[in-house]
């Protein structure tokens, strides 16, 4: 019996049954064929029929022809509301946003601000991993022969003898495989019971390692929450980072910000960075229109965008504020200025620039004293004499009412690093602070020639940085990295490496790495292609030579001067 071919541009829809026959009563004639036919998509079925199989076969494909054109109109059904839906799901989505961000200082009312510190307790407990090699297995040993049988024609034929020592033989070679697995067996046992001591004494050393990190990361938050009531300044900002990092806020608010704090006024400076006009929900109402295939979108008034906006800034302010003051539980903090900043274009220049757009002064106890749950936030902005224009949305720049120092905190006073006029002193067993502020000033007078100017910075916050060199020559000059490492021991690419880090994170054109010993060759092959220069310790004892000073370099002696192992 021949088959039924089924064309269809959905296919995958269909369910085809069996071709079937019905034969008279003697069984020699097909009296007729049947094929049931199902549609997923649509929940159809039809048992077709016909006396012969090219009328079956029209038959199907008139009715696979039918369903399709049935199934495309319904997947332009589906897709319409699909669309409509979904035009509706950005209507409302719109909608909602400019609902909540209309309402996020009242949000913070029902909050409690205060800092939680056990939320930055780490929570993840060590977790031993499984030895991955499963134990070995001894299997099944090979097990002796039976004894052999003797039969009549064996005694008949003498082969007794030999078969008594065939069957001797093979149970000795069964005895020796079963003692060669056995051995076997022992070996990998004792191989995988040496890796599984060795694999637990790995987990022993980093369940040890993790909680000493764990302990030191709580032992770092306790020393901040010690420091933070004590009311040192660094303590105070990073306290006050907390607060605002965990604000709960939409997202089109990305919480970026600034903080600087004046222990001497009690002042903390906060520069926000507010959302762009752009990043608003404007869309008020979404349309599908079924002809075209195209989303409409009817946009609120300009005028209520203007007002949308320039009321979520002064709610950012005012919230902001709020939630620095109520988490600040020991009154470490009088006055607080708000700069809300924002990026833009200078319409003179058609450069991007950070704008202020609005500031505010106020001190802790007047604003307490403002009952949030019922002001206007652009009317309470005013009263507290903030500074802005008319209007918010056009993002003109204003004077901030207090500035924050942009110079860089990091860096310390220098002072000068007498040596033995003899160049008996040497630079390696020197104390490693000495060092760094004798390479600041060397590099200094190397610098003053054109006006250079050079900084050292803070052991305890330096990111990588001993010195900062600003040289103003228009060509070769610019901001400079430079480190120090006084070290006995050949320089490794690492360090080149974090070099090179430092000087794209610093925003420099040149690093410099300046060392009491020698690099090794993929140190140099690293710096090679790359804005680095390695000045070794002969370079160094050259420059300061250059420069009136004699030195020495005297690893051994260094080494051996401070207790270090090895040559």
């Amino acid at each position: 019996m021949s088959d039924i071919y089924v064309q269809s541009a959905h296919l995958k829809k269909l369910r085809i049954g069996t071709l079937r026959a019905k034969w008279n009563a003697s069984g020699t004639r097909i009296l007729r064929y049947y094929i049931d036919l199902n549609h997923i998509e649509l929940d159809l079925h039809k048992e077709l029929s016909a006396p012969e199989l090219d009328i079956l076969q029209n038959k199907v494909d008139a009715l696979v022809a039918s369903w399709d054109k049935k199934y495309e109109v319904f997947l332009t059904k589906t897709e319409v509301a699909t669309n409509a839906y979904q035009a509706d799901n950005l209507t409302k989505e719109s909608s909602a946003l400019r609902a909540k961000i209309a309402e996020i200082l009242r949000y913070t009312l029902s909050v409690d601000d205060t800092v939680d510190w056990n939320i930055l307790r780490p929570k993840e407990k060590f977790r031993a991993k499984p030895f991955p090699e499963p134990k070995p297995e001894l299997g099944k040993l090979p097990s002796p022969p039976n004894p052999p049988k003797i039969g009549f024609f064996d005694w008949l034929l003498r082969r007794i003898d030999k078969i008594k020592s065939e069957h001797a033989l093979a149970v000795e070679k069964a005895s020796q495989l079963k003692k060669q697995k056995e051995q076997q067996f022992l070996t990998n046992l004792k191989s995988w019971k040496e890796k599984k001591e060795e694999w637990e004494r790995t987990q022993v050393l980093e369940k040890e390692a993790f909680e000493n990190n764990l302990q030191k990361t709580n032992d770092d938050i306790d020393k901040l929450i010690s420091s933070w009531i004590e009311g040192d300044p660094e303590a105070i900002v990073e306290h006050a980072s907390i607060v605002l990092d965990t604000s709960n806020y939409p997202e089109l608010i990305t919480k970026e910000f600034d903080l600087e704090y004046e222990p001497i006024s009690k002042l903390l400076i906060v520069d926000y960075k507010l959302p762009e006009p752009t990043d608003l929900p404007i869309i008020k109402n979404v349309r599908f229109v079924k002809s075209t295939g195209e989303f409409k979108e009817t946009l609120i008034s300009q005028l209520e965008q203007k007002k949308i906006y320039d009321d979520l800034c002064y709610q950012i302010c005012l919230r902001t504020i709020h939630e620095i003051l109520e988490a600040d539980k020991y009154s470490h903090i009088e006055k607080i200025a708000f700069n809300g900043i924002c990026d833009t274009i200078d319409k003179a220049t058609g450069k991007e620039i950070v704008s202020t757009i609005l500031s505010l002064l106020v001190n802790r106890d007047e604003f307490l004293e403002i009952n949030l749950a019922k002001i206007d936030p652009k009317a309470c902005f005013k009263s507290l004499k903030g500074v802005a224009a008319s209007t918010l949305i056009g993002l003109t720049p204003i004077a901030p009412v207090v500035s924050m120092d942009k110079t860089d905190r990091r860096f310390i006073d220098a002072r000068e690093v007498s040596l033995d006029n003899s160049g008996e002193t040497n630079l390696a067993s020197m104390p490693w602070d000495d060092f760094e502020h004798l390479v600041r000033e060397l590099f200094e007078k190397e610098f003053s020639s054109r006006g250079g100017e050079v900084k050292i910075t803070q052991a305890s916050s330096d990111g990588g940085v001993d010195a900062i060199a600003y040289d103003p020559d228009p060509i070769t000059g610019g901001k400079i990295v430079i480190q120090a490492k006084r070290y006995t021991k050949t320089v490794g690419v690492s360090a080149v490496r974090d070099l090179y880090g430092t000087t794209l994170s610093e925003g420099a054109s040149k690093g410099i790495l300046v060392t009491t010993a020698d690099y090794g060759p993929d140190a140099h092959k690293f710096a090679s292609d790359k804005p680095l220069t390695l000045l070794g310790g002969a370079n160094l004892l050259h420059l300061l030579e250059k420069h009136g000073v004699k030195a020495k370099i005297d690893i051994a002696a260094a080494r051996k001067e401070l207790g270090l192992s090895g040559g």
